[in-house]
């Protein structure tokens, strides 16, 4: 049951004091939890312990992974042939600027840092924050993540995002499927682990050595694969309130951030079950 309500936050972006008070009044709420009416509604310290709880037993990451497992298992997910689109997004810590609180000390998030980038106009624009490193399907799911302060570069998740196997003599990706990044993770490393068949980042063009011709065109096929992931990151901040921090601290925003790939991935799941069902009632009649 508590596991389903913090669904329900991920998916409405409700506070734990918001949520509470949700859950005793919606009967939709109880009826998604299997509250009865005459069963009391955990308040909200009782919602902030037990997500503590899974953040430090370290069980997110496995059940992002056995949520995934089980959509794969219904055929929502398709593992066989699936690519991997990895990304990362900026979130605005929950204190970004330098302010003096009651005692004289400073506000601002002391695990958060600055994350600087050159617009396509090519004005700096700097956020204090974090970043939130994502490996999507081509269907939009999170197959994994990792966060981040916001000074680490992109590039630095690369093999947790793709569950890079290490051995003593060699370097080989545990994954089956082309890869596509943009281009900060393109770099001779990266090209070793990929190969040539999986590798599909973007090309990067350095002094006097500019794109050919026919890297601009296959930067331009990369770039539409790209987006999907651009377009779940936007997903998750526009209806789950990823734009911004929620709380001070690495750990309770990754706990959080975790919580909303997996509300994400169910939703995502349950919108391609509608359309199968869909599907299969205009072939039946």
């Amino acid at each position: 049951m508590m596991f389903k309500i913090l669904i329900l936050q991920a998916w409405y972006a409700l506070s734990d004091e918001a949520l509470e008070k949700q859950i005793a009044r919606d009967l939709m709420f109880r009826r998604f939890i299997d509250l009865s009416l005459s069963e009391a509604v955990p308040d909200h310290s009782t919602i902030w312990r037990f997500r503590q709880l899974l953040n430090t037993e370290n069980l997110l990451e496995a059940l992002l992974e056995q949520i995934n497992h089980h959509l794969e298992q219904n055929s929502i997910i398709v593992s066989l042939g699936s690519i991997n689109i990895i990304d990362v997004s900026v979130i605005e810590a929950k204190q970004s600027r330098k302010r003096k609180g009651r005692n004289g000390n400073n506000t601002q998030d002391p695990e958060a840092d600055y994350n600087v980038k050159i617009a396509t106009d090519g004005k700096r624009k700097t956020t204090y924050g974090y970043k939130m490193h994502a490996n999507t399907d081509e269907d939009g799911f999170v197959k994994k993540m990792t966060y981040t302060p916001g000074n680490v570069h992109d590039s630095k998740e690369f093999d947790k995002l793709l569950g890079i196997n290490k051995h003593k003599n060699k370097n080989k990706i545990k994954t089956c499927g082309e890869v596509y990044a943009d281009s900060a993770y393109a770099n001779k490393k990266n090209d070793e682990k990929l190969g040539k068949q999986n590798n599909k980042v973007l090309h990067r063009a350095y002094r006097n050595t500019p794109l050919t011709d026919r890297q601009k065109q296959e930067n331009k096929q990369r770039s539409s694969i790209r987006y999907i992931v651009e377009r779940t990151f936007g997903l998750l901040k526009q209806h789950h309130g990823l734009a911004k921090a929620r709380y001070l601290g690495l750990e309770r925003n990754k706990t959080r951030a975790q919580l909303i790939a997996m509300s994400h991935n169910l939703k995502t799941g349950m919108n391609i079950f509608k359309q199968m069902r869909s599907l299969g009632d205009c072939y039946a009649q």
